[in-house]
């Protein structure tokens, strides 16, 4: 079922800031920053050999994103994983008994198709399912 490892997320304060740590200190060029309303985020990634990181910001504090900062502070915050297809992946985990946060997909950044797999349903970390736009 699982792909690559597409990316690991990082919750940071000031993403700005994080970029340019990232930029100045490992020549990691991020992308233009996107804002992603559905999930309360401004992210931006850079790519490290095949896979990404991510680095996101909350938009607003009830976000999830706000919510793991104000709880956990700046840091890691997921690992996603390419799939090929999402909703296949969904129903064999459901089916497996896996708790889910998002039993259907959503739109996420770059436009890709997304959801997230409950910290509970994978031993304490929380996981992203991406199905990559075609083309």
């Amino acid at each position: 079922m699982l792909g690559r490892i597409y990316h690991l997320g990082y919750a940071v304060e000031d993403i700005d800031a994080a970029a340019r740590f990232y930029a100045e200190n490992f020549g990691a060029q991020p992308s233009e920053k996107e804002v992603v309303e559905e999930q309360g985020i401004v992210a931006t990634m850079f790519r490290v050999g095949e896979s990404q990181i991510e680095l996101v910001q909350p938009t607003r504090p009830d976000s999830p994103v706000g919510k793991f900062l104000a709880k956990h502070g700046e840091g890691f915050h997921h690992v996603a994983f390419q799939v090929d297809d999402l909703e296949a992946a969904l129903s064999d985990l459901k089916g497996n008994g896996v708790q889910l946060i998002d039993e259907s997909p959503r739109i996420g950044a770059g436009g890709s198709r997304m959801a997230f797999v409950h910290p509970k349903g994978a031993f304490g970390v929380l996981t992203e399912l991406v199905e990559l736009p075609e083309g």
